[in-house]
């Protein structure tokens, strides 16, 4: 049996590319290793998964990266592996090394344009360090992944490497019981939106949602998730007087996450161009509330323009500011039937934008990994 381990900063039950990729492993007859930190309570069993969850004192910073990277190394050097996955770039260093070391293959998944972060650069010393490490490691990959065609390409203009890309579609929610609206004490007449994910964060357009419900009635808000932004956002909604009009949920399973956004109207997506890597970006969100068959209210960056554009499943604004997000909200609340061919279409394009249909990129990848190899230790 293949053994892989594959390291990412975040939590495991919360991270649904790497928990999408050790479904692909497992099916492929994979025994897999799971190293990570523990952010939260929630736990996961999942047959023939081995999980490492690591605590620090520390969780942000230098410090807490310098630590990190450290344990995951110590971790490597006295636990045997054939495959050695690194999930972004602040685990690839450890993995570079000890694959090297034990001439064993190495796949790098890139979940986003990692060196242009929002903020990054205005760090030199953190940006300085991550960029040497990108650029030493990266040129010499065999094996690479990323979320969208648009990093994709920018890596390849960049280092010469040309990642396959598997996006990060969601499971199908088909199996999944939505919750009742009237358990949530919402009446049926509301615009019910959602925003959800791990990632809600600065830059991502949560200040300018609440400032939009201020100057729009008939619209309640479920918050899902956790972010640097959440507790700001907290206060401004008091300081609002929106208690009544916005939900807050922390991080759940995806399947109990989605039984919420399956009970709202619109899933909301605002990501600001304000970094290279917001500006590319392609977010998990948005297939999750295409998944639930949900419209999007969405920024106009290019990847999220394509898939709205291409199934007619969604509104983009082209600020992300209060007015323009009122007016898509607004849009949405009085004309009930643009919205439900909004769902409509949304509906069918989840037919084709499931996980269940993009995950055969990754096992043709990993199959190929794993052949290789085969034929390595075969021919020792």
């Amino acid at each position: 049996m293949t053994r892989v381990v594959t390291a990412l900063i975040n939590d495991i039950p919360t991270d649904q590319r790497v928990l999408k990729q050790v479904d692909v492993l497992k099916d492929l007859g994979c025994c897999v290793t799971v190293v990570c930190r523990r952010r939260s309570s929630m736990t996961i069993s999942v047959a023939g998964l081995n999980v490492f969850r690591m605590r620090f004192i520390i969780n942000h910073g230098p410090l807490f990266y310098l630590s990190y990277n450290c344990r995951l190394l110590l971790y490597l050097v006295f636990h045997r592996f054939d495959i050695y996955i690194a999930n972004d770039l602040d685990t690839l260093l450890p993995n570079f090394i000890i694959s090297r070391l034990k001439r064993k293959p190495l796949v790098y998944d890139a979940h986003e344009y990692f060196t242009g972060q929002y903020g990054l650069e205005e760090n030199s010393f953190a940006y300085n360090t991550w960029t040497r490490i990108e650029r030493w490691i990266i040129p010499g990959l065999k094996y690479m992944i990323t979320v969208n065609d648009s990093i994709a390409d920018l890596y390849y203009k960049q280092y010469g490497v040309l990642p396959v890309v598997v996006r990060n579609t969601a499971w199908s929610a088909a199996s999944v019981k939505p919750v009742k609206r009237t358990d949530l004490g919402i009446d049926p007449d509301i615009l019910l939106a959602v925003m959800q994910g791990t990632g809600l964060n600065q830059g991502r357009g949560l200040t300018e949602l609440i400032d939009a419900l201020k100057i729009t009635p008939g619209v309640h808000l479920l918050l899902i998730g956790s972010g640097d932004a959440v507790r700001e956002i907290k206060k401004r909604i008091n300081d609002a007087g929106l208690s009544e009009r916005v939900t807050i949920f922390p991080n759940m399973s995806w399947p109990e996450m989605i039984s919420y956004t399956m009970a709202c109207d619109v899933g909301i997506s605002l990501d600001k161009p304000s970094s290279i890597n917001q500006k590319l970006s392609l977010p998990n969100k948005l297939f999750d509330y295409i998944s639930s068959g949900l419209p999007v209210i969405g920024s106009a960056l290019p990847e999220i323009c394509a898939i709205t554009d291409r199934y007619g499943c969604g509104i983009t604004v082209d600020e992300v500011s209060p007015g323009a997000v009122s007016e898509a909200l607004s849009k949405l609340r009085d004309n009930r039937e643009l919205l439900s061919v909004l769902q409509k279409n949304s509906r069918m394009a989840s037919i084709e934008l499931t996980w269940e249909k993009e995950r055969e990129k990754e096992a043709e990848l990993f199959r190929s990994v794993i052949e290789s190899d085969s034929k390595k230790a075969f021919r020792n």
